[in-house]
């Protein structure tokens, strides 16, 4: 179970042992995360214990990420998927079915419901409705847990560990976006993790989740100076300005798109050790150059989403 991609910092290089047993105490998932990596082939029949499992896939928005992850860790599985892609205008949604009924329908064609909404709460309610295991795959602008377990599964991997990270630097839309927030929630659960928010003014982080680190303890700072950051992070994780979280308020969209770019001149000041991550899909906010980079780790995150994905599916 060692951490053989590991990017480690410098003076903390762990021995195998020491790496895998301090994973396993605290990240049960991302263990197990790591467990089906090492397994690149299933012998046929042999696909773990998912053969008879049908998942049913409910996704209101088109995202190439979310939909070809979650399918090929069930499909990886050995299990079966039924999908329902541009739910909010292509199934009974569109003509008024509650939330509530949709589950209920779907629940008795499969035995596990992935499902993404645009109303933040919606996978509270569906499973507070459904008799059988949901996954939440991003809710609106609420929260995104299974993006945010493949984020510090990559941040392990890359960095050899989750605690006493020097910085974590987030970038981008932080008030609209729910990647952002969710990550921030789940750093606050490792030890001596420091957050610096660095966002357009219209797009700040709001005050909920700064409340939150406040209160346990999580050193937090706001900065307008995206260089001076990136020189001292050990993560920088870039999302980019969604349109459609703006409205009719282009103004407000014009004035954050474009204001924080990763490009070469980023990757000059960042740390050897560091990373550049992102939950994809990139628009102009991270240019094309910095793929080559070694320190550009959001293709990877890709990857790792199916391993999170098939071990949250096989610890169902």
């Amino acid at each position: 179970m060692y951490l053989t991609q590991s990017r480690l910092l410098p003076n903390e290089a762990l021995s195998k042992c020491e790496q895998a047993a301090k994973f396993a105490q605290k990240n049960d998932i991302l263990c197990c995360a790591l467990k089906v990596e090492n397994l690149s082939t299933f012998p046929t029949g042999k696909k773990f214990q998912l053969d008879d499992v049908i998942e049913a896939q409910q996704f209101d928005r088109d995202i190439l990420n979310a939909i070809f992850g979650v399918a090929r860790a069930m499909k990886r599985l050995g299990g079966e998927v039924l999908t329902t892609e541009s739910a909010k205008e292509f199934s009974s949604a569109a003509k008024g079915e509650t939330l509530e009924d949709s589950i209920r329908t779907v629940e008795g064609y499969s035995d596990i419901i992935v499902m993404r909404h645009f109303e933040s709460g919606a996978a509270k309610r569906a499973a507070a409705t459904a008799g059988i295991p949901i996954i939440n795959a991003g809710d609106g602008p609420g929260q995104h847990p299974t993006q945010v377990l493949l984020d510090v599964f990559t941040i392990e991997r890359e960095i050899g560990k989750l605690d006493a990270i020097k910085v974590a630097l987030v970038v981008g839309d932080l008030a609209n976006g729910r990647t952002v927030p969710s990550l921030a929630y789940l750093l606050a659960k490792y030890n001596d993790v420091k957050i610096n928010f660095v966002s357009p003014g219209v797009v700040k982080m709001k005050n909920d989740i700064k409340d939150y680190l406040t209160s346990k303890n999580v050193e937090w700072e706001e900065s307008a100076d995206s260089m001076e950051v990136a020189s001292k992070c050990d993560a920088l994780y870039q999302t980019c300005i969604h349109r459609e979280w703006f409205g009719e308020r282009i103004d407000l969209y014009e004035a954050a798109r474009g204001k924080y770019i990763v490009d070469r001149h980023v990757l000059d000041v960042m740390q050897k050790h560091a990373v550049v991550m992102h939950p994809l899909p990139r628009l102009d906010d991270t240019t094309l150059d910095v793929d080559g980079d070694p320190r550009a780790a959001y293709f990877g995150q890709v990857k790792n989403g199916l391993y999170i994905r098939m071990a949250l599916l096989q610890l169902l």
